[in-house]
Formats: structure tokens, sequence, C-alpha cells
């Protein structure tokens, strides 16, 4: 029955006006924001560690306003999905930074790209390779039909999806070297037992991937940002420089780099990231235990 139901909703909202599916994921975020559900509460709890500076009041608003922005993710990720890319490329409708994706793609030497959690990411993909041959990390999903329709949809001429194990970082080093592009989600907690170091992310420690320091040391490629901030009819895309100390030898400082580049990104406009997403967790034990984890790690000790 999922096989059949869930591919037959997406491309069900993949149909709606883009205005209709935005109205219709901000009413379900603000249904999840007023029932204080789950993902309320780890927006709740992300806000207060990473935005202290903030009145309790500005946290509520924000976070009210960030499940609202999520929740018109799926029914655009829907559409970037299951419909022509010429659909796309009338929705992009302003690119500020331009100038910087040609230069840095002009200089052969490989692009990495890192696409947080920013806006609509679904969206950066196909706009990346508009400029050069893309190739970027896919995990996919555990519902077989979900895994080909999303896939159908990523893929498309001058994409290539790598799966997110040994086999798809070895493509993701083969493109860099033949001066394509790679992207990459950079604010995901890394799985057990991949390369990870500990660094800030907005004042508080977080478990962050050391793949774009191991790539950036392996190539010698360019880095960049970019995402796609939803705008009134559609999405402006934004790239901005990342933070310099990304390319430092020691992996500790290309890390904290790594992490403040995405700092620099949400800052611009967090009410469209995704403060849901527990990015604060799988730390070692002498760190913080986040989310309300802390009866689960202490069932666990002998």
């Amino acid at each position: 029955m999922k096989n059949w139901l869930v591919p037959f909703v997406i491309r069900l909202l993949g149909r709606l006006p883009l205005s209709a599916g935005r109205a219709l994921g901000a009413l379900v975020g603000w249904l999840l924001w007023y029932s204080n559900s789950r993902p309320a509460k780890i927006t709740r709890e992300n806000l207060h560690l990473c935005w202290p500076e903030l009145s309790e009041r500005e946290r509520e608003r924000l976070g009210r306003l960030s499940l609202m922005e999520t929740g018109k993710t799926a029914p655009e990720a829907a559409a970037v999905w299951t419909r022509p890319k010429q659909w796309l490329q009338r929705k992009i409708v302003a690119v500020e930074g331009q100038d910087l994706m040609h230069h840095h793609v002009a200089e052969g030497r490989g692009l990495l790209v890192l696409a947080p959690h920013l806006g609509n990411w679904e969206v950066v993909a196909p706009f990346l390779a508009g400029f050069a041959p893309l190739t970027a990390l896919y995990q996919p999903p555990k519902l077989e039909a979900l895994d080909t329709l999303v896939l159908k949809g990523r893929s498309s001429d001058n994409i290539d999806m790598a799966p997110t194990n040994r086999r798809g970082v070895a493509q993701l080093l083969k493109a860099l070297k033949r001066g394509e592009i790679v992207g990459i989600l950079p604010d995901q907690v890394p799985e057990p037992g991949s390369g990870a170091e500990v660094a800030p992310f907005f004042g508080q420690p977080a478990l962050t991937m050391t793949l774009v320091h191991n790539l950036i040391q392996r190539t010698g490629c360019s880095v960049l940002s970019v995402y796609a901030e939803r705008v009134p009819g559609g999405f402006k895309m934004v790239v901005l420089p990342a933070d310099q100390d990304i390319f430092n030898e020691q992996a500790a400082s290309s890390v904290a780099a790594l992490n403040r580049s995405v700092e620099a990104c949400v800052r611009r406009v967090p009410e469209q990231y995704q403060w849901e997403y527990k990015r604060l967790r799988r730390l070692p034990p002498e760190y913080p235990v986040h989310y309300g984890s802390t009866r689960r790690r202490s069932a666990r000790r002998p």
C-alpha cells in the first residue's frame, strides 16, 4: 500500500501551483507548532541553545516561522521531482553571486559546493548542473517506490547521484579531479564510524563531518556555499564564498570553518533553516546530551 500511496501523494502535491503548495505546507507547519509536536519541541530546544541572545518571544516567533517554512519544502520538492526541468528554470527568479560560480568553475580544479538545509535544497542540484556536470551524495529512502521516484527526479542530464559509502566517495573524488562540481549537505550528523570532529555550531559543540576536509586536501578543489532562498513566485539562488580556513590542513580548523560557512548562510534567513533536525546529537560522552536522550543513553550503559 505504501509503495503505491506515497508516490501517488507526491505526484499529487507536485501538480499543485507553487503558491497553493506553499500555503498547504505552511498550514501543516503551523499545526505542528501549535500542537507542540515533536518537531516543535526539537525546534524550541535548538533555538534555545543556538540563539540565546534572542528573547523568548523572538525565539517562539522564529520557531513558528521555521516550521511553516519547512512545511513548504515537501510540496516544492514534489514539484521539482515530478515536473519538467523548464518549470524549475522559470521559478528561479534571481541569482546572487553568479559570477563566483562562473569564476570557480572556469578555474577547472573542481568545485565543492556546500548546500545546507536552508530554503529548499532540492533546487540546488539542478541549478548547479547548469554550470557543469554535478555529482551529489544520495542516501536512498527505505521505501522502494519512493526511492525510485526521488532518484529519477534528482537524476537528469549533467547530474550523477553517488551512494553514501566508499564507492560514492570515490565518485566524488573522481568528479573533482575532472574539474566538475560536487554537492554535499554539510550539516548532517555523521553516521557512527564515519569521519567526524566536534566543532562549534552556533556556539554549541556539534559532531561534524570530515569528508569535506578530506576532499579538499586530496584534490585542491574550490569551495562555495549555495542555497535556494524561498521568495515570492519562486526561488533566489544565493552563492557565497566559504570561510577561508576551510582549506586549513588541520582537520579541526577546517571543520570549524565548515560550520561557520553554514552559519553565515543561516544567519541571512534563519527562519528558512531546518531547526527541527537534531543537529546536536551523537556527541561523545563528555559532552551534553540533548533532545531528552539522557534516559536512553543511561539505559544502554552496563
